[in-house]
């Protein structure tokens, strides 16, 4: 398996430090909290990245944890839209260059505005796709927020 993925790539360019981890795909169940499990990583520190469209801004990317729900309206408010709904998945690799269960919030076609919730600041490490179905990218919040300009926001639905 190839683990130079366009996220990576630039991990290594920028000379960021982090840890890849394989684990196996099971195409019944990608969810966040199914990878964690596979990789022994408590839920909420396996962040996920969703891809939504805005009535500003075509393309938004929110990253939240594997165990949450996003909070339709809180994006939108941080955003500076005034609504946000989730891209359709038949558009994701068109948008994104990424598939479903293997979107990266770094290395997309494009840097789309980046919202990241703000609870990922109270940890050393989270784990966010590497761009392929079967790798995740443990890093720290900071250097994720930094590689993707993302702004820190509350985001998900209590």
């Amino acid at each position: 398996m190839s683990h130079k993925t366009n996220a990576v790539r630039l991990l290594d360019t920028a000379k960021v430090n982090y840890e890849l981890r394989e684990y196996e795909v099971d195409d019944h169940d990608v969810s966040a909290e199914h990878v964690a499990l596979s990789l022994g990583l408590l839920p909420e520190t396996l962040y996920k990245t969703l891809v939504l469209k805005g009535n500003i801004d075509p393309y938004i990317v929110a990253v939240i944890p594997g165990n949450a729900q996003l909070d339709l309206k809180k994006i939108a408010k941080a955003s500076g839209n005034k609504n946000c709904e989730m891209l359709p998945m038949k558009d994701l690799l068109a948008v994104t260059g990424y598939i479903r269960g293997g979107c990266s919030p770094i290395g997309m076609k494009k840097l789309f505005p980046t919202f990241i919730e703000e609870a990922a600041q109270l940890e050393t490490e989270i784990s966010v796709s590497a761009g392929k179905r079967g790798l995740q990218i443990i890093l720290n919040p900071n250097d994720l927020a930094t590689m993707t300009k993302a702004i820190w926001s509350d985001l998900i639905s209590i």
